[in-house]
């Protein structure tokens, strides 16, 4: 599948990058190639091949939720040095 300029500079435009004519002509030309790749790709016979997301054996090892007791709202608002507003501590805004 080869790609047009144009629609290059329309990805581009979609991903909010400004792109000299340059690096639109270098990234035709390489975005071109992976898609070219790709449609090999496509052209491979998985018939029959069991789809898989871990090749290697491992497993996604994870401990067990243990509920802990944790501090008591009243005490936690008690020891805290920082400046409190309706039974909550105030922190700066982050955004």
């Amino acid at each position: 599948m080869a790609l047009t300029k144009d629609e290059v500079r329309h990805v581009a435009k979609l991903a909010r990058l400004n792109l000299t004519d340059e690096e639109i002509e270098r990234f035709t030309g390489q975005l071109t190639g992976i898609f070219e790749s790709l449609d090999k790709l496509a052209e491979v016979d998985t018939e029959g091949v069991e789809e898989t997301s871990q090749v290697t054996g491992l497993k996604n090892v994870a401990r067990e939720d243990v509920v802990k007791p944790s501090l008591d709202r009243e005490d936690l608002l008690e020891i805290s040095e920082r400046e409190k507003s309706r039974g909550m501590i105030k922190v700066r805004k982050s955004i």
